[in-house]
């Protein structure tokens, strides 16, 4: 049976010839009796725009450049693997010459079995748009199920363009059946979390252990030349170097960038010709080791220390996340192609190479990298192997600050200054204070450790570690997402997982020689983000629970003492389904509201990118004379935050947009009755309608600022503070105040608009302290919250500063939650 609104409008527009905008217009209007059952701010929005995202198709000509771009970018860490693996496997020496053929066979296998057949064929479909990564897998997974710690998920953000997701049918039941599973039990949506930030903090962790073993590794080469300089001498040279790493990390990747993938390039090319030249003049019949046969009988003959020495040879797959961490530069099939032809031949002819030669040189082995170079190759090898192991560490290190950022946007991670340095690559981004801590962390790491043994150990648990995540996640994905064979998903499980589990088991067997690190660095980062997410989450529900009421807005509306002074406002809040109670203490304080008011909040959304045309979303507040807005404005975890102006020009053209297509529907558009639609469907647009790029005037603003002193009230819920002074360049009496009287049209309020903007734009912004309330809280929530929480937001960058707000045009009121 047809809907009875959608029959209505039909009879009457049959015979009349509309365009195409008010064909757009029409055909949302038509839903506005569903609309009325479910309160969002904005149901009808996202129109679908023509996005190019990742899986879009591109020749074969750019995947064979991105490829060959992907050897600078993606490999570095595991192609320089080879300069230390079979001396962290052979810690004792070798006993027995068929122990080569079978850590041979080990590491043949472990490659083709992990980065192969999981990553290559596997993984790197789990993608998010192109984007890789423990927090793109937990980004993937938010978006199919309400698993989320922060409600704010809107139906309108699965209209996005980049949100829309390719899926199989919804009849199979077992994923539905997950997924209610997912959504109801908050057990599992913590315990998912929790993972998720393990993994992005074991990945960090890397970022600290990468450039400590990369280089020290690299630069131990000396020795074979330099027979007069000691450890000291080589951890001192080692050191330099890396502060050296980390001073021009500021410049940004991009800038040295285009030398990554030919230095890597010749790395390859270098030991994969070395392990040929050794493999033929040494023994070829190393060559056996492609039978598992020997992997058998070597934990036949070796027992628990051929178990103990799995630590080491886990190390030939180092640097394997990367290749789904740094999709979002390249694409899938540019990755597989760079790995399955240039990558893992370089490296079975590295290993075999290394392998020929100690079977003619057993004693040698703990420099088997160095001392299987021909002699007149050592030079130039040494120093493509310090690049390349500098590059290894850039690579770590720029995913170090890529992940710090996307979890940012979870709400997960103290407030620190982004700084994106590459208009190429979109992830290539720079964090001055992670900068500097990395830095400190890998110079005490390397100090301390001195040799690449203990650093090794380390590094094995931080690598294994996040594989299981990534298996148990990717898992996870093929039961709800891609409702794949519960057959398909039981092998994958099961292989992939018996297989890391045991390499973690040996990892671990060496905590106390080094193991300890990454978990101490983990554990570390694990609280200061889980700390920082449980407050943030906290902050948020306070806000959701003591929202603005519609009647307080009438009440303001129709109060005689409160001054409208010219200008835009800005108020910014985190809440996104209301008024945030900032609000009324900003009226309380200061008795004035600029002629048109917005309230942002800007939203993170759990997908890589949101186009321009669908990032603004608006609802009016009422009375509509008032002209005060809400504004919901969404990111993905990579777009960039643009400055003031920029994004004060975005916002008011859609503002604008938003106006002229509210007022289409209230008139009842072209030759139809002039009835008003339900209040609730009332300004139901989405800017992103046919916005368009335009310039607005300047600003012109004289100061606003305010320093605020808080002042705890006797109140259950909610503090004021007091006000110590207050400059306003603007009067804010009653006959400065703006009425603009009956509504007269849509470019009179276009118009008013563009000339609030002329005046100039004022951010409004509240700055909230958070403490445990007095009586219900345990004395573990007064130490996370009033010591730990609050010690982290003090010491770490506040919202202007990460939102670039100039100063100038700054008004901040001081106000306390108690949650």
């Amino acid at each position: 049976m047809a809907d009875p609104v959608q029959q209505n409008e039909a009879d009457g527009d049959e015979g009349i010839e509309m365009t195409e905008p008010e064909k757009i217009l029409k055909e949302r209007k038509i839903s506005w009796a569903k609309l009325r059952r479910i309160d969002s701010l904005n149901l009808e929005a996202g129109r679908v725009s023509n996005v190019r995202g990742h899986s879009a198709k591109v020749d074969w000509g750019t995947t064979l450049n991105l490829a060959f771009q992907s050897i600078g970018v993606v490999y570095g860490d595991i192609g320089t693997s080879p300069l230390y693996v079979f001396s962290s496997t052979f810690t004792k020496g070798i006993k027995n010459n068929d122990d080569i053929l079978g850590v041979l066979s080990l590491i043949i296998y472990t490659i083709v079995l992990l980065p192969i057949a999981k990553y290559v064929f596997v993984v790197l479909l789990a993608n998010d748009n192109g984007d890789g990564g423990t927090f793109a897998l937990y980004s993937l997974i938010c978006r199919y199920a309400k698993v989320s710690l922060i409600p704010n998920q809107q139906p309108e953000d699965r209209e996005l363009s980049n949100y829309r997701l390719d899926t199989p049918s919804n009849q199979l039941k077992r994923a539905q059946k997950i997924k209610e599973k997912l959504e109801n039990s908050k057990e599992a949506q913590v315990l998912l979390f929790i993972v998720t930030i393990l993994a992005t903090s074991m990945v960090i962790g890397d970022g600290v252990l990468t450039p400590c073993i990369s280089v020290l590794s690299a630069v131990s080469g000396i020795k074979q030349s330099a027979t007069s300089l000691n450890q000291d001498a080589i951890v001192g040279i080692s050191v330099a170097i890396l502060i050296l790493i980390f001073s021009v990390q500021r410049f940004g990747t991009d800038k040295i960038g285009y030398s990554f993938a030919p230095i890597i390039f010749l790395w390859f090319s270098f030991i994969s010709g070395i392990g040929l030249y050794n493999l033929f003049k040494y023994d070829v019949g190393v060559l056996r080791a492609f039978n598992p046969k020997y992997m058998i009988d070597y934990f036949k003959r070796n027992g628990k220390q051929g178990w103990i020495s799995l630590g080491g040879v886990v190390l030939c797959i180092t640097g394997t996340e990367a290749m789904f961490a740094d999709l979002g530069h390249f694409s899938v099939r540019a990755v597989q192609i760079s790995f399955s032809g240039i990558v893992f031949p370089a490296l079975l002819c590295a290993y075999s190479g290394q392998a020929a030669y100690l079977t003619k040189f057993p004693d040698h082995v703990l420099e088997t990298f160095y001392s299987s170079i021909p002699h007149t190759l050592y030079w130039p090898t040494f120093v493509v192997a310090v690049a390349a192991a500098i590059i290894a560490s850039q690579a770590m290190i720029s995913g170090a600050f890529a992940i710090i950022s996307q979890s940012l946007s979870l709400g997960c991670f103290p407030r620190v200054k982004v700084v994106h340095t590459s208009a190429k690559y979109e992830g290539q981004v720079y964090i001055p204070e992670v900068n500097y801590m990395l830095m400190i962390a890998c110079v005490i790491v390397t100090i301390a450790f001195k040799t690449t043994e203990q650093i090794g150990n380390a590094y094995g648990i931080a690598v294994v570690a996040v594989m299981v995540i990534t298996t148990f996640m990717v898992s996870l994905i093929m039961l709800v997402i891609w409702k794949t064979s519960i057959w398909w998903i039981a092998m994958f499980f099961v292989v992939f997982g018996t297989v890391e589990i045991i390499y973690l088991s040996s990892v671990l067997y060496k905590f106390t020689q080094g193991g300890f690190l990454p978990l101490a660095f983990a554990l570390f980062l694990m609280m200061v983000m889980g700390i920082w997410h449980y407050v943030h989450k906290e902050r948020y529900m306070f806000e959701l629970r003591n929202k603005v009421s519609s009647n307080f807005i009438r009440d303001l509306a129709m109060n005689p003492h409160i001054g409208r002074v010219p200008g835009i406002g800005l108020l910014y809040s985190e809440l996104v389904q209301g008024i945030p109670p900032i609000f009324p203490h900003f009226i309380a304080n200061i008795p004035s509201i600029h002629s048109v008011l917005v309230f942002v909040s800007i939203k993170s959304i759990p997908i890589s990118k949101v186009a321009m045309e669908e990032r603004f979303l608006f609802r009016q507040v009422e009375p509509r004379d008032y002209r005060m807005f809400r504004c919901v404005v969404r990111h993905g975890y990579k777009d960039v935050i643009e400055e003031p102006e920029q994004f004060e020009r975005q916002l008011v053209e859609h503002l604008k947009e938003f106006v002229r297509h509210e007022y289409f529907f209230l008139e009842g558009g072209p030759n139809e009755q002039k009835t008003a639609p339900p209040p609730e469907a009332v300004s139901l647009i989405d800017s992103s309608l046919l916005a368009k790029d335009g310039k607005v005037g300047g600003s012109g603003l004289s100061t606003v600022h305010i320093e605020e002193s808080l002042q705890q009230q006797n109140t259950p819920c909610i503090s004021s503070g007091s006000i110590h002074a207050v400059t306003v360049a603007r009067s804010t009496n009653s006959s400065s105040r703006i009425i603009s009287g009956p509504i007269q049209g849509a470019e009179d309020e276009i118009q008013f608009i563009q000339k609030a903007m002329d005046n100039g734009v004022v951010y409004l912004l509240g700055e909230t302290e958070v403490v445990a309330e007095q009586k219900s809280s345990s004395l573990l929530k007064k130490i996370v919250v009033n010591y730990a929480y609050n010690f982290l937001r003090r010491n770490f960058r506040q919202g202007e500063k990460i939102m670039s707000i100039p100063r100038g045009r700054l008004l901040r009121v001081g106000m306390t939650y108690e949650i």
